[in-house]
């Protein structure tokens, strides 16, 4: 079957899908539209329409982009943080920073800062914020709030690194390392630091932290409100609260904007994308990718997962998703440090690919097995259709493909460790964000033996992961661009998809620019209203 015709049907189909349930939004939405406008114009509450619902709110997760649009620099701020126009560091809790040695940095912090719960914010309740996020006591838990702390930062952004904080006075503090850490305050901005008075035995879904914005309520299945602290610190932001609701459908969650029922929709899909005055796209450092679990035959046979590589026709499935992606080699984007210009995506070469499966079958490889592709729904705009294409790629050039949609719970059960041992063959979609500026952030986690998403063990990269940590200025950056080398053409783990592009609806009565750091954060303090 012809694959760019082949995925223009698939987009078409998606399209149909839509049509009706965006009618149905819009005949809604219009009916109870000027009622709802008119409420709007007297009150200052933000309504952010989201294509999923959180499945927790703890700040230890905040960098979980499901989590951090609802709390990160809204409800639980950050010592540091990373500007997203270029990747520079600036204060927040901390005014100030100095390294003392090559394991120890001095952050001076910000006075007269309360937590929602009227617990002062100073070095000792600092360090308590960073103990939480490091425990590694207890690694089970839920996001429900049930079980044990089990903090994404720590295992996204530390891995093997470990820091605690020891305080010198009331507001200096210092952050030492179990090694040398040369970008220790690039790290800290993706540390959250919660109230001390937060439990450390388990996830909470009432998260406290020094932001401009207080946890209202969660009301499962329905909407997560914010109000506004009075006791802020900084500026007084224009918005009087924040009001988080969902819908699955990007054509629905444009449509609410449309017509007033929302004020901002993050990510929509490109075919919704069709209204210049409200619509902003941008790069959103997003990359995606499928995970190839290597340790499972057939998937355990490079020429296995070369000829996964081969057999996806990459400026085809743009159709799916946008003109603007731009074909992945590794999982940091461009403008990282780290990132790999020299490397090249995988060729549609289907007939290379039959070839690679046929030698791996005469040499006794099962390229018969089932193999099972896992999504998670509405991961990214139009993601289940692209799902159904790559599967109808994989199936042309001869690999038994089936195909099972979670939602996000569920779907992170399956992306982190512990994995269940008697997983089959699994080809994990993934989205992976990093605007952090160094790949760090990325590579350790989902590819280092002791990696919590990762599916690999290769004790040459882990090598290279623990030089490039300890490096800095160019050999930190050639250091990194040899792992990721290693990563896509030795190694071969992933089925690189693309970096991404974000679609956003801005509703005309208030001030909001996307950004790069848009799918992960949303700052309502950003948010002002038209006079």
């Amino acid at each position: 079957m012809n694959g760019t015709y082949m995925h223009e049907k698939a987009r078409m189909s998606s399209r149909l899908l839509y049509l009706p349930l965006y009618a149905g939004a819009l005949a809604l939405s219009m009916g109870f539209g000027g009622m709802f406008q008119a409420a709007s114009a007297q009150n200052k509450t933000v309504t952010i329409v989201l294509s999923e619902e959180p499945e927790g709110l703890d700040g230890c997760n905040a960098n979980r982009s499901s989590v951090g649009r609802v709390v990160k620099q809204n409800i639980v701020e950050t010592l540091t943080e990373i500007d997203p126009k270029d990747g520079s560091i600036t204060p927040r809790l901390a005014l100030s920073w100095e390294k003392v040695n090559d394991t120890t940095w001095r952050f001076k912090l910000r006075q007269g800062v309360k937590f929602h719960d009227g617990a002062p914010f100073n070095a000792e309740t600092a360090t308590k914020a960073i103990h939480r996020t490091m425990d590694t006591s207890v690694k089970s838990g839920n996001a429900r709030g049930t079980g044990g702390l089990d903090c994404e930062t720590r295992t996204k952004s530390f891995g093997d690194l470990k820091i605690v904080g020891k305080p010198v006075d009331a507001y200096t503090l210092d952050i030492v390392a179990n090694k040398a850490v040369p970008i220790l305050p690039t790290r800290m901005g993706v540390v959250s630091l919660s109230s001390p008075n937060t439990p450390n035995d388990k996830l909470v879904l009432h998260p406290i932290g020094t932001g401009p914005y207080t946890f209202e309520k969660w009301v499962p299945g329905q909407e997560i409100t914010l109000k506004r602290f009075d006791g802020y610190w900084g500026k007084k932001p224009e918005a009087d609260g924040a009001r988080y609701i969902w819908r699955k459908e990007s054509a629905v969650r444009a449509a609410m904007v449309k017509v007033g029922e929302a004020d901002i929709a993050p990510n929509i899909a490109v075919q919704d994308a069709t209204d210049p005055s409200m619509d902003f796209s941008y790069p959103n450092s997003e990359t995606t990718r499928l995970r190839i679990d290597v340790t499972q035959s057939p998937l355990n046979d490079r020429r296995v997962r070369l000829a996964l590589n081969y057999a996806i026709d990459r400026e085809a499935l743009k159709t799916v998703l946008s003109n603007d992606v731009i074909p992945a080699t590794q999982i940091v984007v461009p403008g990282i440090s780290g990132h790999n210009p020299k490397l090249k995506p995988y060729p549609y070469d289907p007939e290379k690919a039959k070839k690679l499966l046929a030698e791996a079958k005469a040499a006794g490889v099962p390229v018969d097995k089932e193999l099972e592709i896992i999504g998670r729904t509405n991961l990214y705009p139009n993601g289940t259709e692209h799902m159904e294409a790559t599967m109808a790629m994989l199936q042309a050039v001869g690999f038994k493909v089936k195909m099972r949609m979670l939602e996000v719970a569920e779907w992170i059960d399956i992306l982190t460790k512990p994995y269940a041992e008697d997983r089959g063959p699994v080809l994990l979609q993934g989205q992976h964000d990093n605007n952090n500026g160094d790949a760090v952030f990325s590579v350790f986690n989902k590819y280092a033996c002791k990696g919590a998403q990762s599916v690999t063990c290769d004790e040459k990269l882990d090598a290279l992961i623990a030089k490039a940590s300890a490096l800095s200025g160019d050999e930190r950056r050639k250091t990194w661009e040899e792992a990721l080398r290693r990563i896509h053409e030795d190694m071969v783990c992933d089925v690189f998809m693309y970096h991404m592009v974000g679609y956003s609806r801005v509703g005309k009565r208030v001030n909001f620019k996307p950004s790069i750091s848009t799918n992960s954060e949303i700052h309502i303090a950003q948010v002002t209203f038209k006079k």
